[in-house]
């Protein structure tokens, strides 16, 4: 059951062997390519079907185990519930997790791992699903499941033939595809991501204006007509180095930074309005724009702070840089 052809010649050189290596786990992976067909299409029907009601439990002893985590992981950071279920643990007890309704994703290269072979009577005892991804589908395993993932591989990268390398990288690939497949059919978004996660480089990356925003009370506004001596102490008060300047409707019109004071400071402001000393017509951006996107804006136009507009230009928020720079997504 586990003979496999002889893997190339292993040669002396560190780098040479580090090519060959990669060229044979490369090789393990291309050649599944030709491989997929319905039977993957209906694995990918049975893991989507499942969730609401069921989770996917993913299965593995030994090295394929670490396999089956990243799997389980990959899933669960994708929008399909899943986790990982140590088959020795399972035998022992720990089968009360699997239900009716779940899908049971089996890794065993052999298809005769003991422990995974004495879970499919349970499994079928308590009426979930089985799919096995296994590199001989004419195994026990490979026989017994509902769906079965061929994942051969000609041989394994260790010069004896002997660790999993090839196979394990084969069996990982083939977890992902899974994955991924899953994202597309369920129409996976870039804010359904975001959702999962919230924190770490990826959360940061995705992070949108509306989750850095002042908003509410915190946003420095003014009206048209609001006199200097009132703007200069809203601008102190909200400490953002401007104000909006709105309309009855709570439109925006315009905008008054620092620099705005300054500029306007020798020809006596004492006793103008909002609308003598405003810059019209500001640099905007919408609330689901990403916070990269707005530092980038920002930068561009060489300012500290941008507007977040809704429609008809009604004021929701604004952003500063150093609300950016704080989240340390730079």
């Amino acid at each position: 059951m586990n003979d496999r052809r002889t893997v190339e010649a292993a040669p002396a050189n560190a780098l040479d062997e580090a090519r060959r290596v990669l060229r044979t786990e490369a090789a393990a992976i291309l050649s599944l390519v030709d491989r997929l067909g319905e039977p993957f299409e209906r694995a990918v029907t049975m893991l989507d079907a499942c969730q609401g009601q069921g989770r996917v439990i993913v299965t593995g002893l030994g090295k394929s185990g670490i396999i089956c985590r990243k799997i389980a992981a990959t899933l669960s950071s994708t929008g399909t519930s899943a986790f990982y279920l140590h088959p020795t643990e399972a035998i022992h007890g720990d089968l009360g997790v699997v239900r009716r309704d779940d899908v049971v994703v089996a890794l065993s290269y052999s298809g005769e791992t003991e422990e995974i072979v004495r879970l499919i009577e349970a499994i079928r005892r308590i009426g979930a699903r089985l799919v096995a991804i296994t590199g001989f589908p004419a195994s026990t395993l490979g026989r017994a499941a509902d769906v079965t993932l061929d994942c051969g591989v000609p041989g394994e990268a260790c010069p004896l033939n002997l660790v999993p390398t090839a196979s394990t990288t084969a069996a990982l690939a083939l977890g992902d595809a899974l994955a991924m497949a899953l994202w597309v059919r369920k129409g996976f978004s870039e804010d359904d991501f975001a959702s999962l996660h919230p924190g770490g480089e990826l959360g940061r990356r995705l992070m949108r204006v509306e989750h850095v925003m002042h908003g509410g009370d915190e946003i420095p506004r003014v009206l048209v007509g609001t006199p200097m001596k009132d703007v200069v102490h809203e601008m102190s008060s909200k400490r953002l180095g401007m104000t909006c300047v709105a309309d009855a409707a709570g439109r925006l019109i315009g905008i008054i930074t620092d620099g705005d004071l300054r500029r306007h400071w020798d020809a006596g402001i004492r006793d103008a309005t909002a609308a003598g000393v405003m810059t019209p017509r500001p640099v905007t951006i919408r609330r689901s724009l990403l916070a990269v996107e707005a530092l980038r804006v920002m930068e561009d136009r060489k300012i500290t702070s941008v507007v977040v507009v809704g429609d008809d230009d009604v004021i929701e928020g604004v952003v500063h840089v150093h609300d950016l720079w704080r989240t340390q997504m730079f």
